[in-house]
């Protein structure tokens, strides 16, 4: 998500000065585009995984609306901060406050009227839940990097920390809210395939200058990465270590 901005206008800033002809102005509108329907997806994503973990957990209508606005839009609010844009551009763009909470009723809702068949379909839910999760986090990821470059061109290491920031910091902030030790630092390569495709996304525009093209092949690398980590379980490497007998 943008910085109190529509994401539209930070990719427009990048070029302020320069004269542009109308195929560049058609590139900047179409990319401008595609960043916030990569928002509007990323939103839905985070707000559907946030309700279906609060439900999980047996919170009521308050707590699953709640958890699913801090998961799609708490992310966003670190990196506003991060950045110094305040107020935070989650309270000033009222519209995805409205869709996190719409998206977090539906889900309510469309679990109540299965809820005979909720203990049923609880591992299939869980599989969807890991990829709307997935999905939440490749869109999010690439709106930090691009937020990053049009606020401050050229700094890869903001680059990759903003877009991680703003891919995992909601999924954190929910995580620890439901009392549990957040999902980023214990399994299935979920941080390191955030910063993988802000890698990507910052090598790629570096190169081509394309925004869109960088988001889209970024966002495959974190999806494949999640999808990947989640079916053949891979994880980072810990230690374990044995319980004191004292």
């Amino acid at each position: 998500m943008g910085c109190r901005f529509s994401l539209a206008s930070f990719v427009d800033s990048a070029y302020t000065g320069s004269v542009r002809n109308h195929e560049e102005d058609s590139a900047l509108n179409f990319t401008g585009v595609f960043f916030s329907i990569t928002e509007i997806i990323g939103t839905i994503a985070f707000a559907v995984s946030g309700a279906l973990l609060a439900i999980e957990r047996r919170l009521d209508l308050f707590g699953v609306l709640f958890l699913s606005v801090i998961t799609a839009l708490g992310g966003g609010v670190i990196r506003d901060l991060i950045i110094g844009s305040i107020p935070p551009w989650a309270f000033t763009n009222p519209e995805y406050l409205a869709l996190a909470l719409f998206s977090g009723l539906a889900t309510f809702v469309a679990v109540y009227i299965f809820r005979a068949r909720f203990s049923v379909l609880k591992e299939r839910l869980s599989q969807i839940n890991n990829y709307f999760d997935a999905l939440g986090l490749a869109a999010f990821s690439m709106v930090g990097a691009e937020v990053s470059l049009a606020s401050f061109p050229g700094n890869w290491v903001l680059c990759l920390f903003l877009g991680m920031t703003t891919g995992i910091g909601g999924g954190i902030l929910r995580d620890i809210m439901s009392r549990e030790v957040p999902y980023v630092f214990k399994k299935h390569i979920y941080g390191v395939a955030s910063l993988a495709g802000c890698g990507l996304y910052w090598v790629i525009w570096t190169l081509t200058r394309r925004n869109t093209l960088a988001a889209l092949l970024g966002m495959a690398v974190v999806i494949t990465i999640r999808v990947l980590a989640t079916h053949f379980h891979w994880n980072l490497p810990r230690i374990l270590l044995s319980e004191s007998k004292e």
